[in-house]
This record gives C-alpha cells, structure tokens and sequence, in this order.
C-alpha cells in the first residue's frame, strides 16, 4: 500500500493524511480519527483501520495491516451488507 492510497473510500481519505494527523493530534480515543475530514462516518469499513492508525502512527505497517486486497474487500463488506464497524 502507497502512503497515497486511500483508507477511507467514502470520504477519499489516504493513509499520510490520517498517519499525519494521527501523530500530529495524538487522539485519546479512536473516535477522534472522524476529525480527520469525516473518516470513518461512511460505510465503517476503514474503522479497524483508523484504529490501529491511532494506537501507533509511528509504527504503523500497512503491509501487515493492510493488503492488496484493500479494496476488494471493503466491496465485499458493501456488498454484503454487514453490520457497520464501530469505534
């Protein structure tokens, strides 16, 4: 994953935007990663995402958090109409 690519597919969020702003206002609580223009308010998809962006911007590996699969998944979870994620 490019630090360029998007996390939030909803809002167009990418990953240096919510790892800048992560390090940048180092949120008390996940739910604040929604400040970071309305991450995580959509579909849900990206929220076990901003989590981990939140817990530990500075070591934050998208390899290992987020595949190539990235996208595909996230019409999958649309698709099947899953229970949205929460904070």
């Amino acid at each position: 994953m490019n630090l360029d690519d998007k996390i939030c597919y909803c809002y167009h969020v990418p990953l240096r935007k919510l790892l800048n702003f992560s390090r940048r206002t180092k949120p008390t609580r996940p739910s604040q990663m929604t400040e970071c223009l309305g991450a995580g308010t959509g579909c849900g998809w990206c929220i076990p995402f901003l989590k981990k962006i939140a817990d530990a911007p500075d070591r934050f590996e998208t390899e290992e958090v987020i595949g190539d699969d990235y996208a595909e998944k996230r019409s999958e979870y649309i698709k099947t109409k899953q229970p949205k994620n929460k904070f």
